[in-house]
């Protein structure tokens, strides 16, 4: 947990099928909501998926640069983005957002069932956030064992922007969301020390403002 770093460039070592199995055999013992167990993870090995995906992922990468130009906080959902569409259409890709996709040894995506979630935010006035319960400490869990096994990657959501289109490309039905896509691969260089928040930063007792915990 303290050194699983957010992995984005990769040597050209392969990861071999039995590993990443391994790697999934471990993950699988995530929980869900209700044990529904209600997630689907598509390996992807084909270049020319791959390239699909990247160039999907212009869409959210643009808005992403532009805001960030515009010191602004990318895809906030608060507030509308600053730049116009004109602005963020013009916007280049930057190389970071796909380059992964294309460098790392396998890239996975994602998908968790909507029939099968429990959603119980869906009513009130904000983002949903609460169905991710059921499918991000699996991904969570495969980067971790992925870390112990030697290898690395990094949650990305930046195609989740072309949702119809991703659909369409890996055959994803309707009732199920993309939840992200993740390059996994041998790190160029394994970070063992990150930077992070402290507790009395992060925690407070008792109340959202109350005295930090610690």
């Amino acid at each position: 947990m303290r050194s699983t770093a957010a992995v984005r460039e990769f040597t050209d070592d392969p990861l071999p099928d039995d590993v990443l199995e391994r790697i999934l055999d471990n993950a699988r013992f995530a929980p869900s909501g209700g044990n529904r167990q209600g997630a689907r993870i598509i390996v992807i090995r084909d270049p020319a998926t791959r390239q699909a995906l990247a160039d999907l992922t212009a869409t959210g990468a643009r808005r992403y640069a532009a805001q960030l130009v515009n010191g602004e906080s990318p895809w906030n959902p608060l507030h509308p983005p600053g730049p116009t569409a004109a602005q963020i259409a013009a916007t280049d890709v930057p190389s970071a957002f796909t380059a992964p996709l294309h460098d790392a040894a396998v890239v996975l995506v994602a998908c968790v069932d909507l029939e099968v979630v429990a959603a119980l935010d869906q009513n009130l006035d904000r983002i949903g956030v609460i169905s991710g319960a059921s499918i991000y400490p699996l991904v969570w869990n495969i980067l971790l064992a992925a870390r112990n096994e030697g290898y690395g990657g990094t949650l990305t959501t930046m195609a989740v922007a072309e949702e119809p289109r991703i659909r369409e490309l890996l055959g994803v039905p309707e009732s199920y969301a993309v939840a992200a896509v993740v390059p996994l691969g041998k790190p160029r260089k394994q970070l063992t020390k990150l930077r992070r928040a402290s507790v009395a930063e992060l925690a407070t007792r008792e109340r959202f403002d109350g005295p930090p915990f610690g």
